[in-house]
């Protein structure tokens, strides 16, 4: 028997399918379903279009900026920040870096073999000079000076005995000499006189042992003194290496442990390592010198050049000067960073900043910029170059306005774009330009 067809009507009695069996299976679509299909092909396509005319409109825009940007560019002046240049002053400071030394620096070692006994002044004691630092103990010292001490006494003793066989023989000899002839054979005087001889030399020999046994008596009695470490000057302890029971080593190698450092600090020393160009007026010692510490001693210290080097170090280019100030009351201690201040007669006519020069295969440069904003390279000649700041003998005028940094990009006789800077704030020269 086939099973019973089932048919289903919607609520709008309508036939919706036929199963066969107790499934029921859905073959059509409610009747707006094709109406909302389209209206949202519809809506999507409107979309699609509105973002494509702003995604259009948006490029549109930045291509018109960036091609007025560019136009702008192309046809705007370059900028260059330019310096007037200043007139030289009769009196030039020029301020450099120094160091401060003692006066006198000692390092002291030991001069004999031991150990520390004791040790009396530690770093920061002022000491005067032969004051007791450290006492080493020698027991090798002291057996070997006990050792000498003996054997000058036994030499001395010989001596005693060779002076007493020589005059053995001298009364001898002469009691053989003075015999009449006949009695003696001349054999027998020679004998005694040799004899004589001989004992003369051996005191004479006994006398040089002794002298060798007292120089070697003195030699251990000075190396013992050496077991008190004195001062050689008065000064500072600004090193203590040693404590009680270390083993010292006569001598200053590299393998020996020194015991003390001690400074002179009164005077003072300052050592400055000036340019070549300043060295000329620096070695004549009349230029004053300003020292100031920095921190908060704002004091100047004056001087003058005490001395210099008299040659210019290859490498640095530079001079050693050293300048010698009074420090009564220890404000100054070695080793301190200051900065030295020296009055200089002028050389050139303008100073400009190093940073307005140029440097090329023709010669030193300087790019100046007229009145219309026009650039002109001109050759220059340095009269005095104290590292920022240069002075020009020839090739520039005070007033004329310069180039600061100027690119390899601007040719000569291009129009630019001025901005006038002070000269106290002109930044200092590129790096390239200062290793000159």
């Amino acid at each position: 028997m086939e099973p019973e067809e089932h048919i289903r009507k919607t609520d709008y009695g309508d036939d919706v399918a036929k199963t066969e069996g107790p499934e029921v299976m859905s073959t059509r679509f409610e009747a707006d379903t094709g109406r909302r299909i389209k209206k949202g092909a519809v809506v999507f396509l409107v979309v699609l279009i509105v973002a494509f005319i702003a995604v259009g409109l948006d490029r549109y825009v930045k291509d018109r900026r960036l091609a007025s940007m560019t136009t702008q560019v192309a046809t705007s002046l370059p900028q260059v920040d330019v310096v007037a240049a200043q007139p030289v002053a009769a009196v030039q400071q020029l301020s450099l870096p120094g160091q401060t030394a003692a006066w006198h620096a000692s390092t002291i070692y030991a001069r004999v073999n031991g150990y520390v006994g004791k040790w009396i002044n530690d770093i920061g004691d002022r000491v005067h000079q032969g004051q007791v630092l450290a006492v080493i103990e020698t027991p090798d010292l002291d057996a070997q000076l006990a050792a000498a001490r003996a054997q000058l006494h036994a030499a001395k003793a010989q001596i005693l005995v060779r002076r007493a066989a020589v005059q053995f023989s001298k009364s001898t000899y002469e009691r053989w000499r003075d015999s009449p002839k006949g009695v003696v054979s001349e054999q027998e005087r020679e004998e005694k006189r040799a004899d004589y001889d001989s004992a003369t030399a051996s005191l004479e020999s006994a006398q040089a042992d002794v002298a060798l046994d007292q120089a070697r008596v003195d030699q251990y009695v000075a190396l013992s003194q050496f077991k008190l470490v004195t001062a050689p000057f008065d000064g500072v302890v600004t090193e203590r290496y040693i404590d009680i029971g270390n083993l010292v080593t006569a001598g200053s190698t590299s393998a020996t442990t020194p015991l003390y450092v001690i400074t002179q600090n009164d005077p003072m020393r300052v050592f400055v390592d000036v340019p070549q160009s300043a060295s000329a007026d620096l070695v004549r010692g009349n230029a004053p010198v300003q020292i100031r510490t920095g921190g908060g001693d704002h004091r100047p210290y004056l001087g003058k050049v005490s001395r210099s080097s008299g040659a210019i170090n290859s490498q640095a280019r530079t001079m050693r000067v050293e300048i010698d100030i009074p420090n009564a009351a220890q404000t100054l201690l070695p080793g301190m960073y200051v900065t030295v201040a020296f009055e200089l007669p002028a050389k050139g006519q303008v100073e400009v900043p190093a940073a307005t020069l140029v440097f090329r295969s023709s010669g030193v440069q300087v790019a100046r910029v007229d009145s219309q904003g026009r650039i002109n390279f001109q050759e220059v000649t340095i009269a005095r170059d104290d590292g920022n700041v240069v002075e020009l003998g020839s090739g520039v005028a005070p007033g004329d306005r310069l180039a600061l940094n100027i690119g390899s990009q601007i040719a000569n006789g291009e129009r630019v774009q001025a901005n006038l800077m002070p000269a106290a704030t002109a930044p200092a020269a590129p790096a390239e330009t200062a290793k000159r």
